[in-house]
């Protein structure tokens, strides 16, 4: 199996769309003359969507030559964030998270869910090219664990049925419901609010009518 942090280095040569461009531009007017370096994230991230999901070493190339910056300044930054990656992905990366917090909430049951439905190990692919599974390190949901990010959605609160069906959502062409599964909002507690359960009246005493603190 190909490590992920091992650069493609075959593809075709790599340059921005005309509408990519106008957006990359738009990311570099951001930053000061002369620290056109800044904008290199957004503009990996740019060419990886560009480029069906992963980066080739002639799309690291082009980023560094578009941002006038030394390759290898480039190839750091890609090797060093996971959300970059350097081997072609499936239509849909599952990322599990199995840290702490997801493992003790049963993270080992949606991993074991994921292979079953998806019949792959860890970093592979379907041989549909539709799926590849990864373990994620934090995703930064932990009040809602387990959880799994796909593609820009997060889906929280999973269970091994309901992350079966969301796989099979996806296989069908659905975009399934990001967020809990189980209805709660963001991080509530998962029985309802236990403090600040209504909405508080006007002010009232000395203080109220002047507005002084």
């Amino acid at each position: 199996m190909t490590e992920q942090n091992e650069v493609a280095v075959s593809g075709p040569p790599f340059v921005f769309s005309k509408e990519n461009l106008d957006v990359a531009r738009g990311h570099i007017g951001k930053y000061p003359a002369g620290r056109e370096a800044s904008a290199v994230l957004p503009l990996l991230h740019l060419a990886q969507r560009q480029n069906g999901g992963f980066l080739t070493l002639q799309a690291l190339d082009y980023v560094a030559d578009f941002l006038h910056m030394p390759h290898m300044r480039v190839y750091e930054v890609a090797t060093f964030y996971s959300m970059f990656k350097l081997q072609p992905m499936g239509r849909h990366h599952v990322e599990v998270c199995t840290n702490v917090p997801c493992w003790l909430r049963g993270s080992s049951d949606i991993l074991a869910a994921c292979r079953n439905k998806l019949g792959i190990e860890v970093g592979e692919t379907t041989a549909d090219g539709a799926f590849t599974l990864s373990e994620a390190e934090c995703l930064g949901a932990c009040v809602n664990a387990p959880m799994a990010q796909i593609g820009d959605d997060y889906y929280e609160d999973l269970t091994p049925e309901s992350t079966t069906a969301i796989l099979e959502a996806l296989a069908r062409g659905e975009k399934p419901k990001a967020g809990s599964q189980i209805g709660r909002r963001g991080a509530e507690p998962v029985g309802g609010l236990t403090s600040l359960t209504t909405m508080p009246g006007a002010p009232t005493g000395p203080d109220s009518q002047s507005g002084e603190a």
